[in-house]
Protein backbone atom coordinates (compact mmCIF):
# COMPACT_ATOMS: atom_id res chain seq x y z
CA UNK A 1 0.00 0.00 0.00
CA UNK A 2 1.21 3.73 -0.86
CA UNK A 3 0.42 6.62 1.69
CA UNK A 4 1.44 10.03 2.91
CA UNK A 5 2.69 9.84 6.49
CA UNK A 6 0.56 13.26 7.99
CA UNK A 7 1.79 12.49 11.82
CA UNK A 8 5.00 11.42 13.21
CA UNK A 9 5.79 11.04 16.95
CA UNK A 10 9.38 9.10 15.81
CA UNK A 11 8.35 5.80 16.33
CA UNK A 12 4.40 5.61 15.55
CA UNK A 13 3.37 6.85 12.25
CA UNK A 14 0.00 8.27 10.72
CA UNK A 15 -0.39 7.24 6.90
CA UNK A 16 -3.15 8.51 4.91
CA UNK A 17 -3.59 6.22 1.85
CA UNK A 18 -4.74 7.58 -1.62
CA UNK A 19 -8.28 6.48 -0.78
CA UNK A 20 -8.05 8.86 2.53
CA UNK A 21 -8.41 5.92 4.66
CA UNK A 22 -5.61 6.59 8.06
CA UNK A 23 -3.22 3.91 9.02
CA UNK A 24 -1.25 3.81 12.45
CA UNK A 25 2.16 2.66 10.97
CA UNK A 26 5.64 1.97 12.56
CA UNK A 27 8.78 0.95 10.57
CA UNK A 28 9.37 -2.35 9.89
CA UNK A 29 11.37 -4.47 11.82
CA UNK A 30 13.89 -5.28 9.06
CA UNK A 31 13.55 -1.69 7.79
CA UNK A 32 17.31 -0.71 6.44
CA UNK A 33 18.36 2.45 8.75
CA UNK A 34 22.23 1.63 8.05
CA UNK A 35 23.45 5.26 7.00
CA UNK A 36 20.69 7.17 7.86
CA UNK A 37 22.10 9.75 10.36
CA UNK A 38 18.50 11.25 10.96
CA UNK A 39 16.72 11.51 14.40
CA UNK A 40 13.85 10.51 12.56
CA UNK A 41 14.17 8.38 9.57
CA UNK A 42 10.66 8.96 8.37
CA UNK A 43 8.98 12.84 8.45
CA UNK A 44 5.80 13.91 7.55
CA UNK A 45 5.15 14.67 4.47
CA UNK A 46 7.39 11.57 3.48
CA UNK A 47 5.54 8.88 0.47
CA UNK A 48 5.79 5.38 2.25
CA UNK A 49 4.79 2.17 0.93
CA UNK A 50 3.86 -0.08 3.65
CA UNK A 51 1.33 -3.41 4.26
CA UNK A 52 -1.02 -4.25 7.33
CA UNK A 53 -0.25 -6.91 9.65
CA UNK A 54 -3.24 -9.26 11.08
CA UNK A 55 -4.03 -6.49 13.80
CA UNK A 56 -4.38 -3.88 11.06
CA UNK A 57 -1.11 -2.16 12.17
CA UNK A 58 0.59 -0.86 9.03
CA UNK A 59 4.64 -1.54 8.58
CA UNK A 60 6.18 0.58 6.73
CA UNK A 61 8.79 -0.60 4.41
CA UNK A 62 9.76 1.80 1.71
CA UNK A 63 10.45 5.55 1.41
CA UNK A 64 9.71 6.83 -1.88
CA UNK A 65 11.91 9.79 -2.83
CA UNK A 66 11.86 13.40 -1.93
CA UNK A 67 11.60 16.10 -3.85
CA UNK A 68 12.69 18.17 -1.11
CA UNK A 69 13.12 18.43 3.05
CA UNK A 70 13.67 20.76 5.78
CA UNK A 71 16.51 19.49 8.52
CA UNK A 72 17.72 21.37 11.50
CA UNK A 73 20.82 20.19 13.87
CA UNK A 74 19.99 17.19 16.42
CA UNK A 75 19.67 18.23 20.14
CA UNK A 76 20.48 14.43 20.51
CA UNK A 77 24.46 14.21 20.29
CA UNK A 78 24.06 10.36 18.77
CA UNK A 79 22.77 11.77 15.70
CA UNK A 80 23.06 14.23 13.63
CA UNK A 81 20.11 15.94 12.11
CA UNK A 82 16.16 16.19 12.87
CA UNK A 83 14.14 16.25 8.91
CA UNK A 84 11.09 18.33 10.07
CA UNK A 85 9.43 17.85 6.86
CA UNK A 86 9.54 16.52 3.35
CA UNK A 87 8.01 16.78 -0.15
CA UNK A 88 7.07 20.83 0.91
CA UNK A 89 6.27 23.79 -1.49
CA UNK A 90 6.95 26.10 1.08
CA UNK A 91 8.72 26.60 4.23
CA UNK A 92 6.71 29.22 6.55
CA UNK A 93 8.18 30.92 9.31
CA UNK A 94 6.00 32.29 12.33
CA UNK A 95 7.79 35.08 14.14
CA UNK A 96 6.95 37.74 16.47
CA UNK A 97 8.98 41.08 17.24
CA UNK A 98 7.64 41.22 20.71
CA UNK A 99 6.01 38.78 23.38
CA UNK A 100 8.76 36.83 22.51
CA UNK A 101 11.24 38.30 20.43
CA UNK A 102 12.41 36.25 17.37
CA UNK A 103 16.13 37.10 17.09
CA UNK A 104 17.24 38.13 13.09
CA UNK A 105 19.94 35.48 13.17
CA UNK A 106 16.89 33.22 14.41
CA UNK A 107 15.32 34.15 10.88
CA UNK A 108 18.62 34.11 9.06
CA UNK A 109 19.96 30.65 9.87
CA UNK A 110 16.05 29.14 8.90
CA UNK A 111 15.78 31.04 5.98
CA UNK A 112 19.71 29.44 5.08
CA UNK A 113 18.90 26.57 5.56
CA UNK A 114 15.66 26.74 3.50
CA UNK A 115 18.08 27.87 0.39
CA UNK A 116 20.81 24.97 0.39
CA UNK A 117 17.48 22.70 0.41
CA UNK A 118 15.63 24.33 -2.37
CA UNK A 119 12.43 25.07 -0.42
CA UNK A 120 10.81 28.22 -1.22
CA UNK A 121 10.38 29.95 2.21
CA UNK A 122 8.15 33.27 3.01
CA UNK A 123 7.86 35.15 6.68
CA UNK A 124 4.76 35.27 8.66
CA UNK A 125 4.88 38.47 11.43
CA UNK A 126 2.12 37.11 14.15
CA UNK A 127 0.45 39.17 16.84
CA UNK A 128 0.35 42.85 15.65
CA UNK A 129 -2.11 43.32 17.29
CA UNK A 130 0.13 43.66 20.36
CA UNK A 131 2.53 45.98 18.63
CA UNK A 132 3.13 49.73 20.03
CA UNK A 133 4.68 52.51 18.30
CA UNK A 134 8.13 51.79 18.34
CA UNK A 135 7.33 47.79 17.61
CA UNK A 136 5.33 49.29 14.65
CA UNK A 137 8.46 50.80 13.55
CA UNK A 138 10.73 47.61 13.60
CA UNK A 139 8.00 45.71 11.84
CA UNK A 140 8.24 47.80 9.25
CA UNK A 141 11.62 47.86 8.85
CA UNK A 142 11.60 44.01 9.02
CA UNK A 143 9.01 44.05 6.33
CA UNK A 144 11.20 46.13 4.26
CA UNK A 145 14.62 44.42 4.72
CA UNK A 146 12.85 40.80 3.88
CA UNK A 147 10.93 41.62 1.02
CA UNK A 148 13.85 43.68 -0.63
CA UNK A 149 15.84 40.60 -0.65
CA UNK A 150 12.72 38.51 -2.46
CA UNK A 151 10.92 37.00 0.42
CA UNK A 152 7.52 37.58 0.61
CA UNK A 153 6.22 38.81 4.23
CA UNK A 154 3.00 38.55 5.70
CA UNK A 155 1.91 40.68 8.83
CA UNK A 156 -0.98 39.25 10.56
CA UNK A 157 -2.86 38.66 13.89
CA UNK A 158 -4.44 35.51 14.31
CA UNK A 159 -6.94 37.28 17.18
CA UNK A 160 -7.87 39.77 14.93
CA UNK A 161 -7.43 38.04 11.22
CA UNK A 162 -5.45 40.63 10.17
CA UNK A 163 -4.61 39.34 6.34
CA UNK A 164 -5.90 35.92 7.19
CA UNK A 165 -7.61 36.39 3.58
CA UNK A 166 -4.23 36.63 1.92
CA UNK A 167 -2.10 34.00 3.75
CA UNK A 168 -4.96 31.44 2.82
CA UNK A 169 -5.02 32.32 -0.72
CA UNK A 170 -1.41 32.02 -1.02
CA UNK A 171 -0.98 28.24 0.73
CA UNK A 172 -3.84 27.27 -1.78
CA UNK A 173 -2.68 24.12 -3.61
CA UNK A 174 0.59 24.00 -1.53
CA UNK A 175 2.09 21.55 1.04
CA UNK A 176 3.86 24.38 3.73
CA UNK A 177 5.45 23.87 6.37
CA UNK A 178 4.96 26.06 9.85
CA UNK A 179 7.58 26.21 11.74
CA UNK A 180 8.74 28.89 14.54
CA UNK A 181 10.04 29.03 18.16
CA UNK A 182 7.99 28.33 20.92
CA UNK A 183 5.25 30.91 21.90
CA UNK A 184 4.99 32.96 18.61
CA UNK A 185 1.21 31.63 17.67
CA UNK A 186 1.89 28.81 14.98
CA UNK A 187 -1.10 26.72 16.80
CA UNK A 188 -3.22 29.70 17.13
CA UNK A 189 -2.42 30.67 13.60
CA UNK A 190 -3.39 26.98 12.50
CA UNK A 191 -6.95 27.19 13.88
CA UNK A 192 -7.11 30.72 12.52
CA UNK A 193 -6.25 29.03 9.06
CA UNK A 194 -8.43 25.83 9.85
CA UNK A 195 -10.54 26.08 12.40
CA UNK A 196 -11.27 22.27 11.99
CA UNK A 197 -7.26 21.39 12.77
CA UNK A 198 -7.45 20.43 16.54
CA UNK A 199 -10.82 18.75 16.60
CA UNK A 200 -9.15 16.29 13.79
CA UNK A 201 -6.46 15.63 16.18
CA UNK A 202 -8.65 14.67 18.81
CA UNK A 203 -9.92 12.23 16.49
CA UNK A 204 -6.29 10.28 16.27
CA UNK A 205 -5.41 7.79 19.41
CA UNK A 206 -1.81 6.45 19.21
CA UNK A 207 -1.03 3.79 21.33
CA UNK A 208 1.71 5.55 23.19
CA UNK A 209 0.94 9.08 23.12
CA UNK A 210 -2.68 9.83 23.46
CA UNK A 211 -3.58 13.20 24.96
CA UNK A 212 -0.87 14.80 24.04
CA UNK A 213 -0.95 18.07 22.87
CA UNK A 214 -1.20 19.01 19.30
CA UNK A 215 2.26 20.80 19.12
CA UNK A 216 4.07 17.92 20.80
CA UNK A 217 4.88 15.77 17.32
CA UNK A 218 4.56 17.17 13.60
CA UNK A 219 1.39 16.65 11.48
CA UNK A 220 -0.39 17.46 8.46
CA UNK A 221 -3.53 19.05 8.22
CA UNK A 222 -5.97 20.14 5.22
CA UNK A 223 -6.53 23.08 4.49
CA UNK A 224 -10.25 23.94 3.60
CA UNK A 225 -10.04 25.92 -0.17
CA UNK A 226 -6.70 22.86 -0.78
CA UNK A 227 -3.45 22.75 0.05
CA UNK A 228 -2.13 21.39 3.56
CA UNK A 229 0.06 22.96 6.63
CA UNK A 230 2.70 21.04 8.44
CA UNK A 231 2.77 21.93 12.09
CA UNK A 232 5.47 21.03 13.95
CA UNK A 233 7.01 21.74 18.08
CA UNK A 234 8.46 24.99 18.49
CA UNK A 235 12.04 25.00 17.89
CA UNK A 236 15.18 27.71 20.03
CA UNK A 237 17.75 27.56 16.62
CA UNK A 238 18.75 26.27 13.34
CA UNK A 239 22.42 24.98 12.12
CA UNK A 240 23.03 23.78 8.79
CA UNK A 241 24.54 20.46 8.08
CA UNK A 242 27.73 19.48 5.98
CA UNK A 243 27.93 23.27 4.30
CA UNK A 244 31.48 24.28 3.14
CA UNK A 245 32.94 27.98 4.36
CA UNK A 246 33.05 28.71 0.56
CA UNK A 247 29.19 27.50 -0.02
CA UNK A 248 27.72 29.39 2.84
CA UNK A 249 27.13 33.13 0.76
CA UNK A 250 25.00 30.95 -1.94
CA UNK A 251 22.19 30.52 1.23
CA UNK A 252 21.80 34.63 1.75
CA UNK A 253 20.63 36.01 -1.38
CA UNK A 254 21.70 39.37 -1.67
CA UNK A 255 25.71 38.30 -0.39
CA UNK A 256 25.82 36.06 -3.20
CA UNK A 257 24.51 38.00 -6.14
CA UNK A 258 27.36 40.92 -4.75
CA UNK A 259 30.14 38.05 -4.05
CA UNK A 260 30.37 38.04 -7.97
CA UNK A 261 32.17 41.29 -7.95
CA UNK A 262 34.48 40.33 -5.42
CA UNK A 263 38.57 40.21 -6.51
CA UNK A 264 39.04 36.94 -5.47
CA UNK A 265 36.55 33.92 -6.30
CA UNK A 266 37.09 31.92 -3.13
CA UNK A 267 36.25 35.47 -1.31
CA UNK A 268 34.78 34.95 2.28
CA UNK A 269 33.63 38.52 3.07
CA UNK A 270 35.71 38.55 6.76
CA UNK A 271 38.95 40.64 5.57
CA UNK A 272 39.83 39.86 1.69
CA UNK A 273 41.35 43.14 -0.01
CA UNK A 274 39.04 44.65 -2.55
CA UNK A 275 35.77 42.46 -1.01
CA UNK A 276 32.43 43.71 -2.73
CA UNK A 277 30.21 42.51 -0.20
CA UNK A 278 32.03 44.52 2.52
CA UNK A 279 32.12 47.43 0.80
CA UNK A 280 28.03 46.95 -0.09
CA UNK A 281 27.61 46.46 4.50
CA UNK A 282 28.90 49.76 4.51
CA UNK A 283 27.09 51.39 2.07
CA UNK A 284 24.37 49.63 2.83
CA UNK A 285 23.75 47.77 0.77
CA UNK A 286 23.72 45.02 2.65
CA UNK A 287 22.10 44.72 6.16
CA UNK A 288 24.16 44.52 9.04
CA UNK A 289 21.90 42.30 10.79
CA UNK A 290 22.68 39.85 7.64
CA UNK A 291 25.70 40.09 7.38
CA UNK A 292 26.33 39.54 11.15
CA UNK A 293 23.93 35.98 10.77
CA UNK A 294 26.37 35.04 7.49
CA UNK A 295 29.31 35.39 9.67
CA UNK A 296 27.71 33.55 12.56
CA UNK A 297 27.19 30.24 9.94
CA UNK A 298 30.44 30.65 8.59
CA UNK A 299 31.93 30.52 12.22
CA UNK A 300 29.67 27.37 12.48
CA UNK A 301 31.17 26.38 9.67
CA UNK A 302 34.78 26.95 10.75
CA UNK A 303 34.18 25.24 14.34
CA UNK A 304 35.29 21.83 14.31
CA UNK A 305 31.74 21.10 16.61
CA UNK A 306 28.46 23.11 16.62
CA UNK A 307 28.16 25.22 19.71
CA UNK A 308 25.21 23.36 21.39
CA UNK A 309 24.35 25.30 24.22
CA UNK A 310 24.35 28.67 21.96
CA UNK A 311 21.95 28.13 19.55
CA UNK A 312 19.81 24.63 20.49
Amino acid sequence: MLGTVVKSTGSWYLVQTDENERIECKIKGNFRLKGIRSTNPIAVGDRVEFEKNKDGIGLIYKICDRKNYIIRRASNLSKEFSILAANLDMAALVITLNYPETSTVFIDRFLAVTEAYNVPACLIINKTDLYGEEDAEYLEAIVYLYENIGYSVFKTSALTGENLSVIKNFFIGKTVLLSGNSGVGKSSLLNALNPEALAKTADISFYHNKGMHTTTFSEMYRLPDGGYLIDTPGIKGFGLIDIEESEVDHYFKEIFKISSQCKYDNCLHIQEPECAVREAVEKGQISWSRYQSYLSVLEDCHAEKYRKDEYL
